[in-house]
């Protein structure tokens, strides 16, 4: 099973330069205490670490395709006393089929330019979503891949395969019955949708 197109995991150096502050993030992304939260594409937990943290006791099912990153996940929740992720080996194409119960958010950060069909991936994002729950994307702005650099290089994928927020609102509110409630910039070269089901 490959990747979606154009998503490798950078390390967490790099992502410490780009974001500092994880959970802020997530904070302003409107993560809240009993949130269940599905992070599709989670890797070895940037994100799925502080998420677990703020939705404690809420699970956090930190979905990917390489075992690998997840074993690493799994170590670093053990370090840090975490015990609400739930490691899901597998392939987002095939969400529906991965997740024990459906949740309040979704969430896929960095990941959303890559997927090849990504109407069928929206399909499967609604079909995981409790009533009321929210689906988040988190991305790359539309800018020159040689504009947005971190640590002095050039970062993230081509520019050919950027999708602006306009784009990516419309290809999800086309694919599913899900409505754009907030638009939010994350400096330095992302933005967030969040959308309701």
């Amino acid at each position: 099973m490959a990747r979606f197109q154009n998503t490798g995991l950078p390390d967490w150096d790099w992502w410490g330069k780009l974001w500092p502050t994880p959970g802020e993030t997530l904070r302003r992304l409107g993560l809240s205490t009993g949130d269940s939260l599905a992070e599709i594409g989670s890797g070895n937990g940037y994100f799925a670490l502080p998420a677990a943290r703020i939705v404690d006791p809420a699970p956090v099912y930190a979905v990917d395709i390489d075992p690998e990153s997840l074993e690493e996940l799994a170590h670093l929740a053990d370090q840090h006393d975490v015990e609400n992720i739930v490691s899901v080996e597998g392939d987002a194409r095939s969400l529906a089929g991965l997740l024990p119960k459906t949740v309040d958010v979704a969430m896929v950060a960095n990941t959303f330019h890559g997927i090849q069909n990504p109407a069928a991936f929206v399909d499967d994002v609604v079909a995981i979503l409790n009533d009321g729950g929210r689906f988040i994307i988190v991305n790359w702005c539309d800018r020159p891949r040689e504009e947005t650099t971190v640590a002095g290089e050039p970062r993230g994928p081509p520019t050919d395969l950027r999708l602006s927020a306009e784009t990516t609102r419309d290809i999800v509110e086309e694919a599913a019955d899900l409505t754009l409630a907030r638009r939010i910039e994350i400096p330095p070269y992302h933005y967030a949708l969040i959308f309701e089901r």
